[in-house]
């Protein structure tokens, strides 16, 4: 009876893999039928016309040739990014769940930015050189398909560097309403407040209207605050993070930090202590924090962002707790609070 019980176990197991495997071989079908749903517009057309939408009426709007569209329609409903309803008693409408919502271009909780830019050719192409950055310690993937990083090809490509920032701004519209819901205490009794890679002010704008006691300085490079949206109560501040950080009560960073190595991120927190006051100043660090946790739905974004990092960085990576709390002590910092967010990212304080 026991062998049999093994024999059976391994069979279901074969059986599981192979129809896993081709998750793997046709594995970009789904983001890049995603991404064509994105660009023709159909989450917004549907929750433009306020209620579900039939063939013939999403082809007459997005001006689609019906067929085609069907067959992307019926990927998408498979997956359950769309759902089939009645409209009347002979036609059945596309609907919105609550995965296309977040394919809305301007929804309130979209990610249609992020995910057309790690969709690009742009982000697609360093993926080709994983296997080669694993095996030497030559170029980042990143720069073996463009030829310069990430940073100074979005300086010199500014339809790129807006594509960065709208991904970077999808992110922190959940994010900060999520440290909002959940830890606003880490702002007690901050009046100023330098967002150190700042982007397009997103964040810092949020945290401005939330907390309006505080002055927020977005610090950025120069051609990236050029082009930032100015706000009220916002000061606008270009310069290199490596040379110098605007003063303030704290300094504020969000998915910056794991771009770079630990002796660049020990550098950048290094300005950061001088840019704060010594008594009662403190960095707050939005970042993922692997960590091995059953209960964390999450924790798988963690591992991939890894992953992204080593493509699109020279030397980025997400980091365990242990690893945030190297860097931390190298720079300066003594004491160190964790707090988990409904969110990928957890709030790390670091005070001196």
């Amino acid at each position: 009876m026991g062998d049999i019980k093994v024999r059976g176990k391994k069979e279901d197991e074969d059986e599981k893999a192979e129809v896993e495997i081709w998750n793997y071989v046709f594995g970009y079908a789904k983001i890049a039928v995603v991404k064509c749903a994105i660009e023709l517009g159909i989450a917004d057309a549907i929750d433009k016309h306020g209620s579900p939408m039939t063939l013939s009426q999403l082809t007459t709007t997005l001006k689609c040739e019906p067929p085609r569209l069907y067959r992307i329609l019926r990927f998408l409903v498979h997956y359950q990014i769309f759902k089939e309803e009645p409209v009347t008693q002979d036609s059945i409408g596309f609907a919105l769940t609550p995965l296309s919502r977040r394919l809305i271009r301007h929804g309130e909780r979209s990610m249609a930015a992020f995910i057309l830019l790690e969709s690009s050719p742009v982000m697609l192409a360093p993926w080709h050189s994983l296997s080669a950055r694993v095996l030497d310690s030559g170029n980042s993937p990143f720069e073996t398909a463009h030829g310069k990083d990430v940073w100074s090809y979005a300086e010199e490509n500014p339809g790129h560097s807006k594509l960065i920032d709208e991904a970077m701004a999808c992110d922190a519209r959940v994010a900060v309403r999520a440290l909002i819901e959940g830890c606003p205490q880490v702002f007690d009794g901050i009046k100023s407040l330098v967002d150190v890679g700042g982007g397009n002010g997103t964040a810092l704008s949020m945290l401005v209207k939330e907390f309006p006691w505080m002055h927020g300085i977005n610090f950025d490079l120069p051609h990236v605050v050029a082009v930032a949206p100015k706000v009220d109560g916002i000061e606008y501040v270009g310069g290199d993070m490596f040379e110098c950080v605007p003063r303030a009560d704290a300094a504020f960073f969000m998915w910056v930090l794991h771009d770079w190595d630990d002796e660049e991120c020990i550098q950048i927190l290094k300005k950061c202590r001088e840019a704060i006051p010594q008594d009662k100043g403190k960095v707050i660090i939005v970042e993922s924090v692997l960590e091995e946790d059953e209960n964390d739905k999450l924790e798988f974004v963690g591992l991939m962002l890894d992953m992204v990092m080593m493509a699109h960085t020279n030397k980025g990576k997400e980091r365990t707790l242990k690893e945030w709390k190297y860097v931390l002590g190298e720079a300066g910092f003594t004491r160190i609070n964790v707090k988990p967010i409904h969110a990928v990212q957890s709030i790390i304080e670091a005070y001196i």
